[in-house]
């Protein structure tokens, strides 16, 4: 089944766990922890998606190479002009369980700009 989820006003937290309940299949009345799940999600107006308080501005993402003090650091607002997509995308990555899953679920998640 395909759910189409308008992201126009919704909170990102609050979008990126409806999303990963549904990638789950946990919406599915034949839910079963131990398979993907048939469940495509397609995600409009990611654009227009809202960050409440003032994390626009203070919310850091943060990335290390590797060696010692390379901790490279990007802001919301530099992601969220350049790449709104990776935003929810990591988000509901972040909310799936870490298993062998994980990667099979996250490519049911389709998102237009």
């Amino acid at each position: 089944m395909d759910y189409v989820i308008d992201a126009k006003n919704k909170n990102l937290g609050r979008l990126a766990s409806e999303i990963a309940v549904i990638l789950q299949g946990k919406k599915s009345p034949k839910y079963e922890p131990r398979l993907k799940g048939s469940d495509k999600v397609i995600v409009r107006n990611l654009s227009q998606m809202k960050i409440s308080g003032k994390k626009y501005f203070q919310k850091v993402y943060y990335k290390h190479t590797g060696p010692l003090g390379h901790l490279k650091t990007r802001k919301y607002r530099e992601v969220f002009s350049k790449n709104p997509v990776w935003i929810l995308r990591h988000a509901v990555n972040l909310m799936l369980p870490k298993n062998k899953l994980r990667a099979k679920r996250i490519k049911n998640l389709i998102i237009e700009k």
